[in-house]
């Protein structure tokens, strides 16, 4: 994870008055927090944990500050688009349109990847992130579960 993807997580706790956010993902953990009330008058900030079994117990949690960056892996992983109800899912507006996104479309935080229809009301689903779709994994209209992967997306 860059310090500019940190920055931009930021902005999004602070647009939508969010107090803590945490992430994990593959041996990587991060969590921010935001706000006053802490002893000491100390800012929270973000902190980075290493992964189970990767150092002894009782550890430290290191600053991101002042601990070196996670090695960078030579192919960027891919993440997933996950499906935040129940329902179904439609890759278009409408049976005529064309999709949202097809594989190769490149997306951004705010980008309607497809909607699903959940008792009678269509849900528009963002990316969340910015990226590239590298392959859909529901067909249009199939029914999806709650954190199902809908897409997978290689970040940009």
């Amino acid at each position: 994870m860059d310090l500019k993807d940190i920055k931009a997580i930021i902005d999004l706790m602070r647009k939508n008055s969010l107090s803590e956010f945490e992430l994990e993902k593959e041996g990587f953990k991060i969590r921010l927090r935001r706000g006053s009330g802490n002893p000491g008058g100390v800012a929270p900030g973000p902190y980075y944990e290493e992964p189970a079994g990767a150092s002894p117990a009782g550890a430290p949690v290191l600053s991101l500050a002042a601990a070196a960056p996670p090695p960078k892996p030579t192919a960027t992983p891919e993440a997933e688009i996950k499906s935040p109800m129940i329902g179904t899912m439609y890759r278009a507006p409408s049976p005529d349109s064309a999709p949202y996104v097809d594989v190769g479309s490149e997306v951004g935080p705010e980008t309607v990847v497809c909607i699903i229809e959940a008792m009678k009301v269509m849900n528009e689903i963002k990316a969340e992130a910015r990226g590239i779709i590298t392959q859909a994994l529901v067909e249009n209209a199939k029914p999806v579960e709650f954190g199902q992967p809908l897409f997978k997306i290689r970040p940009i």
